[in-house]
């Protein structure tokens, strides 16, 4: 490496922890929190991250674990608030009995069963992104929602990072991290391209 890319690099690697943990942050949390962020790779993400901490030095598991969690909790909450203040003034102005026969079984669901797919939801690509906008639109009850939030973050965020973090600290998984981080991400990112042409399609 010549002196000038020796340089380079010494003064990028401080840098390049901080934009990790930044960037594997907002991403989960646009997933978990925002519509939109609906296809993005969580699960893949997760253990990828996990993979890349075990193998650089700089790259702190627990303060990545810290960030996974916080973003993953936030970014529910977030979208419970949205539920609750758009999206079921959105359905009350509404005046099609379709409409109001679904938001009323949908509260009847929430109530017996919400505390539970709030946190298995957070297992399920795609699933996890609505489900938390459409507990705060039937007025899911917030502190076993805010409880479900904490565990399903807890769970999901931090043992799929941590997964990856050990898988990566088996030698020769290690030596092949950035590979498979690659191919997870890459994987997600085409089956999530897929099922929307498909979606589109139908």
């Amino acid at each position: 490496m010549s002196n000038f890319a020796a340089s380079f690099d010494a003064q990028l690697s401080p840098v390049a922890p901080f934009l990790f943990y930044i960037v594997i942050g907002l991403i989960i949390f646009i997933e978990t929190g925002l519509l939109l962020g609906f296809f993005l790779p969580g699960d893949s993400l997760l253990f990828s991250a996990g993979l890349v901490a075990a193998a650089r030095d700089d790259i702190n598991i627990v303060i990545l674990v810290f960030i996974v969690f916080l973003a993953a909790f936030i970014g529910d909450q977030v979208g419970y608030v949205l539920g609750r203040k758009i999206g079921r003034p959105y359905f009350q102005r509404r005046n099609s009995k379709r409409m109001q026969k679904m938001l009323a079984r949908s509260e009847r669901f929430y109530e017996r069963y919400g505390w539970w797919s709030v946190v298995i939801a957070r297992y399920i690509p795609w699933v996890r992104t609505f489900v938390p906008p459409i507990a705060g639109t039937v007025k899911m009850n917030y502190y076993k929602f805010l409880s479900a939030n904490a565990l399903g973050a807890l769970l999901w965020g931090a043992g799929i990072t941590l997964a990856g973090f050990y898988s990566g600290s088996i030698s020769w998984v290690k030596d092949i991290s950035y590979g498979l981080a690659a191919f997870f991400i890459s994987a997600s990112l085409i089956s999530a391209l897929i099922n929307y042409l498909r979606e589109k399609r139908d």
